[in-house]
Order: structure tokens, then sequence, then C-alpha cells
């Protein structure tokens, strides 16, 4: 019999983790450095973070990710990645204070890449001191120039500070200023693995063959082999790539909601934070119907409610490209 694997745990990901867990114990002792995961879009890469995240006991989180949205805007990502801290910059010196100001466009001076990045290690620094940090972002390969600069300026220089940083980035799509960091790659899951993984997810006892075509066509890839059959399943072969079905099959439960939950999935997608606060605002009141159908979908793509709006990769790219957003 299959065995399941306990609530939280990652199938297949023993490695990754340990070595997470490693980088994670180092920042705690005082030696910080920087750590990138290369693999292809639904290999586990965001699922890999957040296991991080839950299981790094004693340190902050500190989240960041790029989008192909904000890739022309200097600096974008780096914001989003010093928010949670900037309680702290009244601690820091002068210099350094006025140059993050010039940097996220509260002054019109040219930002110096280098004189920002210091300013931001020193940022990091100051709050390190009270509660070691682990900093996590997200799609790397979406980074704006500017930002991914400084990053990896930050994870370079990190040898004597309580802060760990991991990115996750998809090959091929990677930034260069990454190329000389510690990386690690997250490749597909073992046949033994694979069937794990369905068994844990599958609702039904899969027929031998169902099985074995669904791990033939999701090759290892995670994500596949838990939306598949939610996309069709057993399409003729042909030369899309694994993430490109899965997206087909978002594409069409989006498409299938009503006009006012795809609104509602637009606008949070548009929202990184997962801070339903900041949607409040701009969301009007649903029927409850469309709440049904919301708290539906999210039971099926395995979102969280805590109660933010957070799903896989594709969700938010799909909605954001839907031909129908609703009005």
């Amino acid at each position: 019999m299959t065995s399941v694997r306990p609530p939280g745990q990652l199938t297949g990901r023993q490695g990754e983790i340990a070595r997470l867990t490693e980088v994670a114990a180092d920042a705690r002792a005082g030696r910080g450095g920087g750590l990138v995961l290369r693999g292809e879009a639904g290999m586990g890469k965001s699922a890999l973070l957040d296991h991080t995240r839950r299981t790094a006991a004693g340190m902050r989180a500190v989240r960041a990710s790029g989008s192909q949205y904000e890739k022309e805007l200097p600096f974008a990502a780096l914001h989003q990645f010093c928010l949670p801290i900037l309680s702290y910059l009244a601690y820091l010196p002068l210099q350094h204070r006025e140059v993050l100001r010039n940097a996220f466009g509260l002054v019109t001076d040219v930002p110096d890449v280098f004189r920002v990045g210091v300013a931001v290690l020193e940022l990091l620094s100051r709050a390190a001191h009270e509660q070691a940090l682990l900093c996590l972002i997200d799609d790397a390969h979406w980074l704006d120039t500017a930002s991914a600069k400084v990053l990896a300026f930050l994870a370079r220089r990190l040898a004597c500070e309580p802060v760990a940083m991991v990115f996750a980035v998809r090959p091929g799509h990677a930034r260069r200023e990454l190329d000389e960091l510690p990386g690690l790659s997250v490749g597909g899951l073992s046949d033994a693995d694979a069937r794990t993984l369905l068994a844990a997810r599958s609702h039904a006892t899969l027929d031998d063959r169902v099985r074995q075509r669904l791990m033939a066509e999701a090759r290892g890839n995670p994500l596949a082999l838990l939306e598949l059959p939610a996309a069709g399943g057993f399409a003729p072969p042909d030369t899309s790539s694994v993430p490109t079905w899965i997206d087909r099959g978002y594409q069409a439960r989006l498409d299938g909601l009503p006009a006012g939950a795809r609104l509602l999935l637009t606008v949070a997608s548009t929202d990184p934070t997962g801070d339903p606060g900041l949607r409040q605002p701009k969301l009007p009141r649903y029927s409850p119907e469309v709440i049904l159908v919301i708290s539906r979908l999210a039971d099926l793509l395995g979102w969280s409610v805590d109660p933010k709006v957070t799903g896989p990769y594709s969700l938010g790219k799909c909605s954001q490209k839907s031909p129908r957003p609703a009005m």
C-alpha cells in the first residue's frame, strides 16, 4: 500500500528541505548567505519557500516577488522587499535614509545602485539585530534590473549577518546577477514520489494504467501531477510544455466562473502581499452565490484560507490575461 505524506510535508523534497534548513540554521548562528532555487515552473519552488518560512523557527520572514508587469520599474521589487522592515529606517544614518528615499522616488536625484545596496544592507542589519531574518524572493526571473543588482549585492555580503536570502528562478529566465550565488536545482519527482503524491491528493483509487499515463504526461512535475486531470488529462502528445497545459486548465476554469468571481480574482492577483486589508476598499459586495463559487475554487486549488488569497503560480497570470475580466 502506498504511504501518504503527513500534512504540511512535501513529497520527494527531503534533500532540498535539508539544504534550506541548513541555510536557515547558519543564518541564526550569524553565518548568513544566499541560495538560488532553480527549476521549471510547477516544480515546487514556491512550496519550498513557504515550507522554509513555516519551519524556520525564531526567524522573521521578509518576502518579495518579481512581477513581469513591473520589470521596467527600477527598484519596484526592492520596494516590496523593504516594506516590512521600513520601521528601522529611522535608525539609519542620514545619508542612508536619503539614498533609500531617492531609490523609492521620494526625491528626484538619480539613485546609485551601489549606495542603495549599502543602505539596504544597513537596514537589514538593523532589523536582524532584533531577530534573524529569512528573506524569500520568489519569481526572481521577473525582478527589475535595479532590484536584482541590489539583492544579489546583499546576498554576497551576509557572511557575518543573521540573514538568509533564498531566491526562486526558472532556468532559461534567470537573472545573470544571481549566477554567482550558490544554487540548488529543483528537478522532477521520482516515479515512487510521483505515485505517493497522486495517492495523497486523489479522491479516488486510480487504475494503474491511468496512473502511468498521468505520470508520463507530468514528467515528474508536482503541479502537473495534481492539475493535469482537471486540465483535461490525456491530451494527444504535442510540443507544449507542462506549465502550458496547466495554464490552459486554469484558464478554462476561470472562464467558467461568474463575472463577479473573475473580477475578484483579477483584483486579488494584482496584490503580491496577500493582505486582504489592501483589497477590501476596492471590492464591491458580492452575492452569496459568488462567494460560494470562490470558496469552492479555493478548495479545488488548495488555497490556504487564513484569510489571505493565495494560490498556484499560474492562477494570477491566467486571471490577469483573461479576455473577459468582467465589469
